[in-house]
């Protein structure tokens, strides 16, 4: 026998002959030609194995390579050997001990073909990888002989333990040779030959051993026999004698390089799984299907599914400790990647065919301060300087094109809004699938920049405007004020209002283009001789030698210039600028910097007076420096900074002004009125600290606790037996919170009042005039809380107005019954007309300000039944107004 394919279809062919020959002479000749061909195939080939495992030995002077071989020929020996003691013994006894020798010939090779199988080079490289063929191979085999086992309930060719064990070994050992060969991770050609030589080998001695069984009969040398016996007797021997052959061609095949596998190939773990699918599922129906026939399962099929389950779980362990390792390996390897990445001084960018950044390293944190949520997303010019965006669209657009590399120098935004110096190598990595990008390596110039401009420092330029600076603006404010009196001029400082919702909305591209633009039209507003210069920021200011009054008129002409829209490619930005101007001659001796910087100051102030006068014009203002503005803007920086924590800090306080029936004198209700005692401030009325609220962003959270506050005292003077009811103010910006309903329902529940017992007054200058208000009033009468326009008379809200309004209470302002100037009868029939149609709308009414008795007989002339004011009772603490309340008898509104 040898591996020539022409020598073995000739010796297949002529093997095929003897056996059917044998096999139509009977079943004594064809078990006697079946013995002395498979006796003779399997001792040539296995000492052809034998001999070239002894030659890989000698070559490799090692018996790591040589093991596959070594064992495979023992296998095919212990085949040979085994068919003739098995001979031997039938020919000789008519006992069942032929039966015994063909089974132990099976169980023993059996398991050295599959030990040399594995062995083989690139078979199963690594022991875990032998184990989880042979897991895999049991799982599959034990598996489907139990499905067999349940379906045949036990045939009686199996019958005992030694053909079953036979059985067992075989289809396990196939199962194992066919997943070996499958999952080979070099010379898979090879590898399959073996396996299946070795699955060849296996079937054939275990239906050899099976017919074997069957042929002979007790008391008899050999039984009758039948024609399937002789048949399958020729099948096993011809399955006998080729399997040795293919098992000898792919050794020969298989060689013994070192290799690098990949792990998943090398562990057979990801791919082998789904092997273990269908036998599993087979099992699982065919044991559903025999328990709803009403089968039982005897002692053979549970231990049959106990071992299944066992290899299935021993597998699923192996698996899983294989993807521990696996991710162990992965995470190793991301961190050492991710080492090397965030350690590198330069950052590395990845961007995609549309130049958007797809990726950054972590050295653009470290580096530059910026965050992925400031860069991932947008295109890589956006983050230049605008200056410098237009040459660096064009250096990618160059890469894209075919270039290589290209060295791009750029300004570069940092996370902190600073304008940083940059030199980055781009290179086209598209072609790469593990980036598929433009990748942009950025580096840190501004060492080398910083020098560059500190040589050129001496032109006192804005590096963005090209304006003057803030250093050369002071030192000219200095130099002018050295002038003679009549020249010394005046300084304007404007600051664009709104100016940080463009970056936020329109990004810092078009915010830079707006300070550019903004630059050139106070360029063009300012004569030749004047001096304007960029502050910082969105701050610019303006040095002329022009008298203060035609100072004016230049920051009027300013202002103007500044309320133009911005129209810029993609966007139309609206702003606004306040100017303040103040005189040199004015300004004391500003010599040197701290003087001109005073200067500055107070030009700031005058422009920080007109956006205070300008709130709610679309136009910017233009106001002077006078003394009284730096006092009360001292005043107000001082509420600034310390009405945030006022409500942590107890500096808050709530008075209460009964509201009395003017008939009888009695109190029906109470309004909550908000006081801030402040150590060092004193009192601050509520007209002067609640606007600053509102501008912080304090309003909410000021209303909310004065809100509890009222319905805390409410609850405590209701369950004293005093019936009243209690009005709290609140502000248009509360009003329109989306909140503001939750926050009343919550109140009047947390502190058990009735809700009809609660008033929400909302001042008649603040009621915003669209449906938005209607539909909170709406709201809160729907809570079962009455609400109230507070001060009418004093704002826009028309007499028709009341129709649509869903309020019930109107307190109507001083200025309607009040005598007018010079006169002494009262003055107007206006109140009669209020009073009138809001009896005809179902509105109650309540005076204010009722400081006199001419008030009061006014108010109830004209039908208006309660009122408040100092005549009846001041604003006074919670205790006072219980007193008040303990000499006169409350009543219901």
């Amino acid at each position: 026998m040898v591996s020539n394919p022409r020598m073995f279809w000739l010796v297949l062919v002529t093997a095929v002959a003897a056996f059917s020959a044998a096999a139509s002479a009977g079943p004594v000749l064809s078990f006697g030609a079946v013995a002395a061909g498979v006796i003779v195939g399997s001792l040539v080939h296995a000492v052809s194995l034998i001999r070239l495992a002894l030659r890989i030995h000698h070559g490799r002077s090692d018996f790591g390579p040589c093991r596959g071989a070594g064992f495979l020929g023992m296998g095919a020996l212990f085949t040979g050997a085994g068919v003739a003691v098995t001979g031997f013994v039938a020919l000789t006894t008519s006992t069942a001990a032929p039966g015994v020798a063909a089974a132990v010939t099976t169980l023993v090779a059996a398991p050295t073909f599959l030990l040399g199988l594995l062995l083989l080079p690139g078979t199963a490289p690594t022991v875990r990888a032998r184990l989880r063929r042979l897991l895999d191979g049991a799982g599959i085999g034990v598996t489907l002989c139990y499905s067999v086992w349940v379906l045949a309930a036990a045939t009686s060719v199996l019958t005992g333990p030694l053909p079953l064990a036979v059985a067992v070994t075989c289809c396990v050992s196939v199962s194992v040779a066919v997943v070996a060969g499958l999952r080979a991770v070099r010379h898979r050609p090879a590898a399959l030959a073996c396996a299946g030589g070795s699955a060849l080998s296996i079937v054939g001695l275990g239906l050899f051993t099976v017919l074997l069984a069957e042929l002979r009969r007790p008391g008899e040398p050999f039984g009758p026999g039948a024609g399937w016996v002789s048949a399958g007797l020729a099948v096993a021997g011809l399955a006998l004698v080729a399997g040795p052959f293919l098992i000898l061609a792919g050794a020969r095949r298989a060689d013994d390089a070192p290799t690098r596998p990949h792990a998943a190939d090398a562990g057979g773990t990801l791919a082998g799984y789904p092997l273990l699918i269908g036998p599993a599922l087979l099992a699982v129906a065919v044991s559903v299907t025999h328990l709803l026939t009403g089968g039982r399962f005897d002692p053979v099929a549970v231990g049959l599914g106990v071992a299944a389950a066992v290899a299935v779980a021993c597998r699923e362990g192996l698996a899983a400790r294989d993807i521990r390792r696996y991710a162990r390996t992965l995470a190793t390897r991301e961190a050492h990647f991710r080492a090397l990445v965030a350690g590198s001084t330069d950052v590395a960018i990845v961007l995609d065919a549309e130049l958007v950044v797809r990726w950054q390293s972590p050295a653009a944190a470290r580096q530059f301060g910026l965050s992925d949520q400031d860069v991932l997303g947008r295109p890589l010019t956006d983050l230049l300087h605008p200056a410098d965006a237009g040459p660096a669209g064009e250096a990618l657009r160059a890469v894209l094109a075919g270039r290589q590399h290209v060295l791009l120098q750029a300004r570069l935004r940092d996370g902190f809004g600073h304008w940083r110096d940059t030199e980055s190598t781009i290179s086209d990595q598209r072609a790469a699938p593990e980036v598929a990008g433009v990748v942009v390596h950025v580096r840190d110039v501004g060492d080398r920049a910083q020098l560059q401009r500190s040589l050129d420092e001496a032109t006192w330029t804005d590096d963005q405007t090209r304006l003057a600076n803030r250093r050369r603006f002071l030192a000219a404010v200095a130099e002018a004020h050295r002038a003679p009196a009549a020249e010394a001029g005046c300084v304007l400082v404007a600051e664009l209002d709104r100016f940080e919702s463009v970056a936020d909305l329109h990004g810092p591209t078009v915010a830079d283009a707006v300070l550019i633009e903004a630059a050139r039209r106070l360029r063009a507003a300012v004569g030749p001789e004047d001096l304007p210069a960029r502050l910082a920021g969105a701050g610019f200011a303006v040095l002329t030698g022009a008298p203060l009054v035609h100072a004016f008129a230049l920051a009027t002409r300013v202002a103007t210039a500044f309320a133009e829209p911005f129209h810029l490619p993609g966007h139309t930005v609206h702003l606004a600028a306040d100017v303040g101007v103040t005189d040199l001659r004015g300004a004391g001796h500003p010599h040197g910097a701290a003087g001109a910087e005073d200067v500055l100051r107070r030009a700031d102030i005058a422009r920080r007076r007109a956006r205070q006068l300008s709130r709610g014009r679309d136009g910017g203002r233009v106001e002077c420096y006078d003394e009284s503005f730096e006092a009360a803007l001292v005043r107000r920086t001082d509420l600034e900074q310390q009405l945030p924590g006022v409500v942590g800090r107890g500096e808050l306080d709530l008075v209460f002004q009964p509201v009395v029936d003017l008939g009888s004198r009695l109190p029906a209700g109470v309004e909550a009125l908000l006081r801030w005692r402040h150590p060092r401030l004193g009192v601050v009325p509520p007209h002067e600290f609640l606007p600053v609220a509102e501008e912080l962003g304090l309003a909410d959270e000021l209303g909310e606790w004065a809100l509890h506050q009222a319905c805390r005292q409410l609850s405590r003077w209701r369950a004293d037996g005093r019936d009243l009811w209690m009005s709290v103010n609140a502000s248009a910006r509360q009003l329109a919170a989306p909140g503001w309903l939750a926050t009343v329902a919550t109140a009047v529940d947390t502190h058990c009042v009735p809700a009809e017992s609660l008033i929400i007054e909302v001042a008649e200058a603040a009621l915003p005039d669209d449906t938005g208000a209607v539909e909170q009033l709406a709201g809160l009468r729907a809570l079962g809380v009455r609400t109230a326009i507070d001060h009418f008379g004093t704002g826009p809200t028309a007499l028709a107005h009341l129709r649509r309004l869903p309020v019930d209470v109107l307190k109507i302002d001083q200025v309607l019954f009040s005598e007018p100037a010079g006169q002494r009868a009262p003055a107007t029939p206006i109140v009669d007309v209020v009073v009138g149609l809001a009896r005809r709308l179902g509105i109650d009414v309540v005076a204010c300000g009722l400081e006199t008795e001419s008030h009061v007989d006014v108010v109830r002339a004209a039908g208006c039944r309660l009122g408040q004011g100092y005549l009846l009772s001041r604003p006074d603490h919670a205790e006072h107004v219980e007193a008040y309340l303990e000499r006169h008898r409350a009543r219901l509104f």
